[in-house]
Parts: C-alpha cells; sequence; structure tokens
C-alpha cells in the first residue's frame, strides 16, 4: 500500500478469447516473465519489469480498446522491433520525440495497442 492510504496498481488485465496464445505471445515475443499460469481458470500472471500483466479467458471478451495502450520501456527497441516483426505483430508507426526517446507503435494478436520506448544510451 502507497503512502496516506492511496491505492497501488497491481496489474493491468486483458481479456481474451485466445488466451493461452497470448499468454504464449506475450512471453515468447516480449520476454515477459509468467508467475502465476491457471490453466482451469484461464488466468495468468505476468511481471512486466516491476508491473504486472494479467491475462484472463473469456469467451466474449469484447473489441480492443483505442483507448488504452500498455506502454512499455526497453533498453533495446531494435531488437524488439525485430522480435515483433517476426511474430507478425502489425507496427503502426516509429518515431523519435524531441524529449529525446524513441517509440513504436505495435498490436498484440488481439489488436491490443503496445507502446514500446528506449532512451537513447549513456
Amino acid at each position: 500500500m502507497s503512502h496516506r492510504g492511496a491505492p497501488e496498481l497491481f496489474c493491468v488485465e486483458l481479456r481474451s478469447a485466445r488466451w493461452a496464445e497470448l499468454v504464449e505471445w506475450y512471453r515468447g515475443v516480449l520476454g515477459l516473465e509468467v508467475l502465476v499460469r491457471v490453466l482451469d481458470d484461464g488466468y495468468a500472471l505476468l511481471r512486466a519489469g516491476d508491473g504486472r500483466l494479467a491475462l484472463l479467458a473469456r469467451t466474449d471478451p469484447g473489441p480492443a480498446s483505442g483507448r488504452v495502450s500498455l506502454g512499455l520501456e526497453t533498453v533495446d527497441l531494435d531488437g524488439m522491433e525485430e522480435r515483433l516483426v517476426a511474430a507478425g505483430a502489425p507496427i503502426s508507426s516509429r518515431r523519435e520525440h524531441p524529449e529525446g526517446f524513441r517509440e513504436l507503435v505495435a498490436h498484440d494478436p488481439d489488436g491490443n495497442t503496445l507502446r514500446l520506448f528506449a532512451w537513447p544510451a549513456r
């Protein structure tokens, strides 16, 4: 629990009708660590640095939202882009920001938006 009793974000949840495929995609393509995988419940919790991503199996999860994206920092944006392209992930943009970081926007197999970025090496 954070100071002053404010809640602390535990994880972001994504619902999917292709749960097993999505678990393997986030593990294999992005390299996230699977902390918990409960096949009977269709639940997986993955570690993304200090953050967590929960994947939930649902028969009718609804469409991917254009209002939400997963922001992921990486030290090797070029290597991550190669992995995404090799996995067939659609990449919708690449750019360098005036603030000094590079970013690419891609989509997971369910169409969820991923914003991957890297700061320049120091």
